[in-house]
Order: structure tokens, then sequence, then C-alpha cells
């Protein structure tokens, strides 16, 4: 895109940008609309304004009110190379006959699309779409805890599915979340998807979150825990220094792809 454009039409165009992929990139944006980048941050200081968005460094994430609950289709659409970079390193922790949680998502998901090399695993998991993915699996042994279905997210929950999960103790989880913040904790739109979160973290050996990085700093409505449970954190090369700092500060061995 070559032609300069009114700053009308560009700052909805960086608009739509956000939607897309959840940040954007001053020096991307400058090369793609032929403006400076003072031009660019400016755009971004107006839309700040507007609570459309927060600058951060080098460029700006969108702004979600925190009890923003998106379909899982939707999301699906959201910072996808991101999402696929994290659940190709993050099959490299599960390890043959391993016992593994998995929760609903779409970084999850990704992780769930490599599994197909691993032998011997048992994989509990609510997300109906992930028990999808590995049914046809010889390899991996799928147990789906009862529950009511959330359709926005395709995921078993409720007081029955917790005191299904409660009988299975095991050695990795790998849960995906909206919010991950530094003085909050782990969060998420859903109350009960929260509170199911929490017990998967409390029946497992080691707590493996996968978050790209528009989801650091976030706050959404329902806690989940503190960082403290965190064993590691997987996310991608969007994450500033800072957050890398305060992360490791408090214990989380931080992947970075």
């Amino acid at each position: 895109m070559t032609s300069k454009k009114s700053t009308v039409e560009r700052r909805l165009l960086i608009i739509k940008k956000l939607d897309l992929h959840g940040k954007v990139d001053v020096r991307e944006l400058s090369k793609l609309f032929g403006v400076s980048e003072v031009t660019i941050r400016n755009d971004l200081a107006q839309l700040e304004k507007k609570n459309i968005l927060i600058r951060a460094r080098g460029g700006a994430i969108k702004i979600d009110p925190v009890g923003i609950d998106y379909h899982i289709s939707e999301k699906d659409k959201i910072n996808i190379k991101a999402k696929q970079l994290i659940g190709s390193e993050a099959v490299k922790f599960v390890n043959e006959g391993d016992t593994i949680m998995i929760d609903s998502g779409t970084t999850v998901i990704e992780l769930v699309r490599n599994l197909d090399k691993k032998i011997g695993l048992t994989v509990i998991t609510n997300a109906l779409n992930i028990a999808n993915q590995l049914y046809n699996n010889e390899n991996i042994q799928v147990i789906i805890p009862g529950g009511v279905i959330r359709n926005k997210s395709f995921s078993l929950i409720g007081t029955a599915a917790e005191k299904s999960l409660k009988n299975y103790y095991c050695d990795k989880l790998f849960l995906g979340v909206d919010g991950l913040n530094i003085d909050y904790g782990l969060s998420t739109p859903n109350i009960e998807e929260a509170h199911f979160n929490s017990t998967m973290i409390e029946m497992s050996n080691q707590v493996i979150v996968l978050a790209d990085s528009s989801k650091i700093g976030k706050r959404s409505l329902a806690f989940i825990c503190p960082l403290s449970k965190i064993d590691v954190l997987i996310t991608d090369s969007g994450i500033s220094n800072e957050q890398k700092t305060s992360l490791e500060s408090v214990g989380i061995k931080m992947v970075i792809v």
C-alpha cells in the first residue's frame, strides 16, 4: 500500500488491524501507509484518547473491556502466527507417556495439532474442540470430565466438571488465558471457566501457560490464580524487556518464540 490515505481512513484501518491482530507496530504502520513514524504515533495517541488502544513500546495493543467474552471462532483469527509458534514450542515440554491437562482456547489447540507424533499420552481436557482433534489418534487416550457446555468456548464447565476433574492428577497443565497481569495474575472473562481453570491448576504438577504477547499486562473479569502458581510462560517476541524482567522476578521460566 503505497498511496497516502486520509487521516480518518488511516485510523480506521489501524483499528481494523488491531481487531485482527490485537496489536500494531509503529514502524510497520509507517511503511504500510507511507507516512512518518511521528504521524503514526500521533494517530495512536488520538486513538488512545478514545480508549480504543493502549500505546506500548514501539506500537499499541487493543483495549478489551474486562468482561468481553469473544466466541472461539473470533479468537481464532487473532495473532494466529504467534499462536502457531507458541504451540510448536509447547510440544517440546510433552514427554512420551505423560498425562497432561489442556484447557480450551485457540493457543493451546496449536499445541494439540503438534501432538500427533507423541506416544502413550493421556490427555484430560474439558474442551470439545480439542477432544475432537485427538479422538482418532490411537496413541493418545482422551479423558473428558462431565459438565455443561459453554458454547462460546466449546468447553465443559460447572460443578459436575470440577468434581470429575478432581479424580485425576496430571504431570503438566497447558493453560491459555485472556489476561496475564503482574499484579492481578491470570484472568479470563467467564467466572465459571476461571473456577474450572483454578481446579485444573490444583490438580497439576506443573503449570505451563501459553499466551501471545498481546495478553501480557491485560486483566480480564474473572481471577484464575496469582502468578506464583505458574511454572513456565511460553509467549512471542512481542513481549517487552520490562515485562519479561518483571515476570522472571516472580520465578516464572520464560520461553520466547
